[in-house]
């Protein structure tokens, strides 16, 4: 392919569709989304009975919006009727967004490796190469899970491997990890009269810190409270997993304090995940949380003109794993392309408005005082 295009977005999620509405509406004339499977893939691949954490309200008439809507004036909660969307649902959403920006969408392409030769990308993919001057790479995290925590996990699942949780046969589960995916495969399992054992580095249904990129949300903790207090969930806390081992009954799980548990189920990875990002990993360089490491403007600091969008994007203690982080971010990506490219920025005053624009990352982060 011999066309140079100004940008190309890798993926067709939140964040892909989200910015690309923004350069369309800067208009934009030369960009495209590259998309390996379909709009919102990943949430068409999470477990039936997942639902987001983060609610979802219509106020946007009062100067609020919406905590997971990708653009101003919209509103999952009144697009789905749905105050926590299901994955299905908030992908049907998202396929709402990018028809009504009539936004260019090539499905069915997936990226193997991007390079940059001569001030241009070249992307590499199962449909032949691409070239553009920017990359905006939203391609997420969920369809990249951690599946090598420690030695032996290859014998566990991960959740986001799960179809539904009512197909999993057996009574006793152990669970790997207690951040918000752990504690929602124990609340399910729950619901249906299954005992679970988490085993947790951090005890996140103890934490006071008002972020819920840090402590459990408060969604999740108070589905997860009754079953604290029932013999239907152990929490075993402060403890990391150091291997699995295979036994002719089941499985041992090993930690860190020395003790042995053992489940004749398969142990449930709630492990987190890998990143998109890996497939890049010539072009970024990473910190200390193994993070991308980008400039004040999300740009990779060792690739000029590549951006990351997405819940992988972190700056030093701040993470932007929620939509209604970092979405706030995508106005400060297309407002440097589009002056780079003479685009129209009008646009960025309303975004302003509807709170869909943060650059000044001092703002991030402050406690509740009460």
């Amino acid at each position: 392919m011999s066309k140079v295009y100004d940008v190309i977005v890798v993926g067709a999620g939140p964040s892909g569709i989200g910015v690309a509405a923004l350069l369309q509406q800067m208009n934009c004339t030369s960009y495209l989304v590259l998309e390996k499977e379909e709009v919102g893939a990943s949430f068409l691949r999470w477990p039936k009975e997942m639902r987001f954490i983060t609610p979802s309200f219509p106020a946007q008439g009062f100067g609020q919006t919406d905590l997971n809507a990708i653009v101003p004036k919209s509103s999952p909660a009144y697009t789905l009727d749905m105050e926590h969307p299901t994955g299905e649902a908030y992908a049907d959403y998202l396929d709402i967004v990018a028809d009504h920006f009539t936004l260019p969408i090539e499905k069915g392409v997936q990226v193997d490796q991007i390079h940059k030769k001569d001030g241009i990308f070249l992307i590499d993919t199962t449909q032949g190469t691409y070239r553009s001057r920017y990359v905006i790479w939203a391609a997420g995290q969920y369809q990249y899970p951690d599946l090598k925590p420690f030695p032996g996990a290859e014998l566990g699942v991960h959740n986001s491997l799960i179809p539904s949780w009512r197909e999993l046969e057996g009574d006793d589960f152990i669970i790997i990890g207690g951040y918000e995916s752990g504690m929602d495969a124990a609340f399910h399992l729950g619901r249906l009269g299954k005992k679970t054992t988490v085993i947790a580095k951090t005890n996140t249904w103890e934490l006071d810190n008002s972020d819920p990129s840090i402590a459990l949300s408060t969604y999740t903790y108070g589905r997860i409270r009754h079953l604290l207090d029932s013999d239907l969930l152990m929490s075993v806390g402060n403890t990391a997993v150091t291997r699995m081992e295979a036994v002719p009954s089941g499985y041992d799980v090993y930690t860190s304090s020395g003790k042995v548990y053992f489940t004749m189920e398969r142990p449930i990875l709630a492990s987190g995940f890998s990143g998109s990002t890996t497939t890049i990993e010539n072009l970024v360089t990473r910190g200390k949380h193994d993070e991308v490491l980008v400039n004040e403007k999300d740009e990779a600091i060792t690739t000029p003109g590549l951006f990351l969008a997405g819940p992988e994007l972190r700056h030093d203690d701040h993470i932007f794993c929620y939509i209604y982080k970092f979405r706030q971010r995508f106005s400060v990506i297309a407002e440097t392309i589009g002056q780079e490219l003479g685009l129209d920025l009008s646009i960025l005053e309303e975004y302003k408005r509807e709170n869909f624009y943060l650059d000044d990352l001092s703002m991030c982060g402050e406690r509740c005082q009460c």
